[in-house]
């Protein structure tokens, strides 16, 4: 029912609650924060996405006025923290360390109990980890282009390691099977160490892990590095070519990490956090330490950071779909 045909003392009770709600939130918003603030990690301690979220956490503190900690809460590839946060209330002090896996890839291919765009205020993007694609030095390849050559010349011969079936390495590894046109054994295991330590071992001869988990086992010459997953060069390997520089064209895969707080948190909160999120990202302590990561600093507003979800669910499906992967 229109509001305008209910009768005048109702409307008005109404207009006074809407005020009240938005004033409450105002007065949320302006005393915020009032205690600790606790980032959600969804692995276990070590790793980008704790190490990461740990450095936010230092950095945000002395912003905020108040200690900012992080409780790690692994299992379920990312969901068990996710699903956490979903159920915590929206009053600013509880927040998802979102990355590819939990907000773009897991929805896709599992029946989870959250919405990764309903279900979430987005807070702001925090950085991008190349990745890489890796092979065991023994392969008969320097780079990306002769990787493919050899592929199709020898359909289904050669293997590839995941990090587990519907992981990033998984989903990347059959994007660029159907967009290089190639075979390849997909061989998933129960995280990327065991499967870089296989492809060491050259019981696999292909991976496409993240450049800070692969890196130091490509600088001691235990991997070859053949091509960097993404966009653009990454400074930490700036003589390594991009996928499409090397003529293989859409095969564009970075690992992401962002911010979100539950759902129907108040927009004050969410703006403020935003903003001091981008102010401790653009200080050279925190970009020097994240670089030391792996990793690269990237910010968003909450808007840009909720359409880079959308995209990345809509991108995910469609391969998934393409590669008939389910783990359901």
């Amino acid at each position: 029912m229109p509001l305008t045909t209910l009768p005048r003392t109702l409307r008005a009770s109404l207009s006074f609650a809407a005020l009240a709600l938005a004033c409450g939130a105002s007065a949320q918003a302006q005393t915020w924060p009032e205690r600790t603030i606790t980032i959600v990690v969804p692995t276990a301690p070590g790793g980008a996405n704790d190490a990461i979220a740990r450095i936010l956490a230092q950095a945000l503190a002395p912003r905020l006025g108040k200690s900012v900690i992080v409780d790690n809460r692994a299992g379920g590839s990312g969901t068990i923290a996710s699903e956490y946060v979903m159920h915590s209330a929206p009053d600013g002090y509880t927040i998802d360390f979102g990355y590819i896996a939990t907000h773009g890839i897991n929805p896709v291919l599992q029946k989870l109990r959250y919405d990764p765009v309903n279900d979430f205020e987005p807070i702001g993007m925090v950085a991008v980890s190349p990745t890489l694609m890796v092979s065991n030095p023994k392969l008969p390849v320097k780079n990306a282009a002769e990787l493919v050559a050899l592929l199709k010349a020898n359909p289904g011969k050669y293997s590839y390691a995941s990090a587990g079936t519907g992981s990033a390495p998984h989903l990347t590894g059959e994007l660029f099977k159907l967009k290089a046109g190639v075979q390849m054994v997909h061989v998933p295991y129960k995280g990327s160490g065991p499967g870089l330590l296989d492809t060491i071992a050259g019981n696999t001869q292909v991976m496409f892990p993240s450049l800070f988990s692969a890196f130091p086992h490509v600088k001691a010459g235990q991997l070859r590095a053949l091509a960097l997953v993404g966009p653009k060069r990454s400074p930490s390997m700036p003589d390594l070519p991009t996928m499409a520089e090397q003529g293989i064209k859409d095969v564009e895969v970075t690992q992401w990490y962002a911010l979100f707080f539950p759902a129907k948190t108040p927009r004050p909160i969410v703006a403020r956090m935003n903003r001091e999120l981008n102010t401790v990202l653009a200080e050279p302590d925190t970009i020097k330490r994240i670089e030391a990561q792996g990793g690269e600093v990237e910010t968003s507003t909450p808007d840009q950071l909720k359409e880079h979800v959308k995209k990345e669910l809509a991108r995910w499906k469609a391969v998934a779909a393409a590669a008939k992967i389910s783990v359901d």
